[in-house]
């Protein structure tokens, strides 16, 4: 799977937050490591969009549509 940057989710990110925030910094809770939102790194074909700590990894968020309990959609 190709990893992206977070620029890749630029316009997710003002859909979700209302605001660009690829330049807005971030802090990853597992390592500590900080930077832009911009140098993170995305994976666009996960279960949903998988954005990474480029230090060490670790989740940092997921955005996905999960639909499972949805009876009807009218």
């Amino acid at each position: 799977m190709n990893a992206l940057d977070g620029n890749a989710i630029a316009g997710l990110l003002v859909e979700v937050f209302g605001a660009e925030m690829t330049t807005s910094k971030g802090t990853c809770g597992s390592c500590g490591a900080s930077g832009p939102v911009g140098e993170l790194v995305v994976y666009l074909r996960a279960p949903g969009t998988v954005v990474r700590c480029r230090a060490c990894g670790a989740v940092l968020m997921v955005f996905a549509v999960d639909l499972r309990g949805l009876a009807a959609l009218e």
